[in-house]
Formats: C-alpha cells, sequence, structure tokens
C-alpha cells in the first residue's frame, strides 16, 4: 500500500503535490488521462473546486476516481458554495470514501466567475472550516451534536507568500495553523529570496510548507499575472528569460524554469515540498519532476512504503 499523505509530510522527504482541473461537464477523459499520468509520481493530486468560481464537475468526484485508482486526493473545499450543513455533510462523505486529506479555502467571490447571479454563501472562513474539521474529529457537529461514526483528516490551507502588504498574510497563517492546519500549499511563487524571508516566519510553527510552482507558459502570461493577479510576482528576469526563448520553445523554458526552481528549494531546504500547478497542461508534470530530477522519487518511496 501507497504513503498516506499524512505520512509523506511526516516523513521527512521532500513532498510533492500536483493538481487537475475538472471539466466543465461530464466528458472526464481528460481529467482521468490527467489522474492516470500523475498518480504514481507525486505525493498526492488536488481537485479543484469551481476554481475562480465558474461551475465545474466537483471535486469530491475527481477525488472518488483518484481513490479508485489507487493515487491519493486531497479533496479542496471552498466555504463560497455551502453552508455550514452541506460542508459537514460533504465530510462526512468524504471520509467514508476513504478521502482523507482536505484543502480549506475561503473561496473567490462569485463576481469573478460564470455565474454571477448564484449566490455567495461565506457562511464560514477557511479558519473555521479547520475549526470544524477539528470538532467533527471530536465526535460532536457544529450544533454540538453527537455523531455516529467521527471522522479523522489531514486537512491544509494556503496561503500568499509574495502579497504586499505581506502582513495580514502571517496573521491568517498563523490563525490557520491554530485551527488545525497541517500543511499549508502556497500560491504562486517565484522571488526565491523573497519566499526564504517567509519561511524564516513559517519555520516558527508546526505545520509543513509546499511551495506553489506554477508553471510559466510565456513571458506574456507571466507579465499578466504580475500586473493582474494579486499576490503573484514574476521577476523581470524571468519575463525576459521567458521572451528571448525561440519560437515554440517557450513551454519548454518555462518547464526548465520550473524544474529549476524546485531544484533551489529542495537543495536549500527552504521548505518541506512543492506543490505544482500546470493550469490546463497537466501532461507535461512528469516533464516538469524531471527537470528538477523527482521524476521516480515518489515512486520510489511508495515502492519502499508497500514492501515495508
Amino acid at each position: 500500500m501507497a504513503q498516506s499523505f499524512r505520512q509523506a509530510l511526516n516523513s521527512g522527504k521532500f513532498v510533492v503535490t500536483s493538481e487537475i482541473g475538472p471539466p466543465k461537464g461530464t466528458n472526464i477523459e481528460k481529467m482521468c488521462h490527467h489522474i492516470d499520468i500523475l498518480k504514481d509520481r507525486v505525493d498526492a493530486i488536488n481537485v479543484t473546486d469551481h476554481q475562480s468560481s465558474v461551475m465545474r464537475f466537483p471535486s469530491i468526484g475527481g477525488c472518488l476516481y483518484i481513490k479508485e485508482q489507487g493515487g491519493e486526493p486531497i479533496l479542496q473545499m471552498t466555504c463560497r458554495d455551502r453552508n455550514q450543513l452541506a460542508l459537514q455533510a460533504e465530510l462526512l462523505l468524504a471520509y467514508v470514501r476513504g478521502i482523507r486529506n482536505v484543502l480549506c479555502l475561503t473561496g473567490d467571490s462569485i463576481v469573478v466567475g460564470d455565474h454571477k447571479q448564484a449566490a455567495d454563501v461565506f457562511e464560514l472562513d477557511s479558519v473555521q472550516l479547520l475549526r470544524a474539521i477539528r470538532q467533527l474529529e471530536s465526535g460532536k457537529d457544529l450544533a454540538g451534536n453527537e455523531l455516529d461514526g467521527a471522522i479523522e483528516l489531514c486537512a491544509g490551507a494556503i496561503v500568499t507568500p509574495e502579497a504586499q502588504p505581506i502582513e495580514p498574510q502571517l496573521i491568517k497563517f498563523e490563525k490557520k495553523v491554530e485551527a488545525g492546519a497541517e500543511f499549508i500549499q502556497t500560491q504562486a511563487i517565484y522571488d526565491l529570496d523573497n519566499f526564504s524571508k517567509f519561511m524564516g516566519f513559517a519555520r516558527q510553527f508546526p505545520v509543513k510548507v509546499l511551495a506553489g510552482i506554477v508553471l510559466l507558459v510565456s513571458a506574456r502570461m507571466a507579465k499578466y499575472m504580475t500586473e493582474n493577479i494579486p499576490g503573484i510576482f514574476v521577476p523581470q528576469d524571468l519575463i525576459d528569460e521567458l521572451a528571448t526563448a525561440p519560437k515554440g520553445e517557450a513551454l519548454n523554458k518555462g518547464i526548465e524554469i520550473a524544474g529549476r526552481m524546485i531544484v533551489a528549494l529542495k537543495r536549500d531546504s527552504i521548505c518541506d515540498g512543492v506543490h505544482i500547478m500546470a493550469i490546463g497542461r497537466e501532461e507535461v508534470v512528469p516533464h516538469i519532476l524531471s527537470a528538477a530530477g523527482l521524476s521516480t522519487e515518489a515512486m520510489a518511496q511508495n515502492e519502499q512504503s508497500g514492501s515495508a
């Protein structure tokens, strides 16, 4: 049997997670293909939950497929779309179906998505959802009622190390850890010196931090993210490196950059692992792992665990 995600986090190894985006519809062929090529190459796979407030196939559906195929899923759960009854019920369902990991998210506002007529819920936020998980683990629901069977989940959250000002993120980070977060997957980081400073703060707390690596596919993409997405800053030297790539080679250059960053993070023990986000190009994640020298590491760890 492969290592659980919690075991991987506590093993001392450099942990690698990735994520897949479910389809907008019932054709899950591409999603299943991405799961199949990743499930034996990373320690766990996130399934996004109506990312950017765009309606898609549900996270729990993708997680169930990962589980059925022998992979390790991380359920993403946003508070935007569910009240506390629905959040608790879905956690119970996830647990009885063998899903043991959850990433708690407050969620983007409805207005940025494709269903602007829908109602924001936000009855809880990510910190309150973490607390709810720990209460369910104690055998009681949020109303204080006894459960006939509790849950046990490895729960995590996110942080944005590139945010300016950074102080609100540091406060949220501390609150999330106090609420029970065992792991943190960060939003995209590109400035390793700045991220190292953030990790100087994060190391005070008993939580594993996985640096978010978002694949850059063009100089235009890198520049757009820097100018339009709060909390993301791509240094000019990386933008220039992408811009000078030969025609048709920008994607390969992005893979090289991602691999190089992962090598530096692992070599210098800056954080506990990485969370790779290829955003629609999940099929190239194995190439990123190869560029980072990690192509067989997760598989070897799983094989060793299975023979122990």
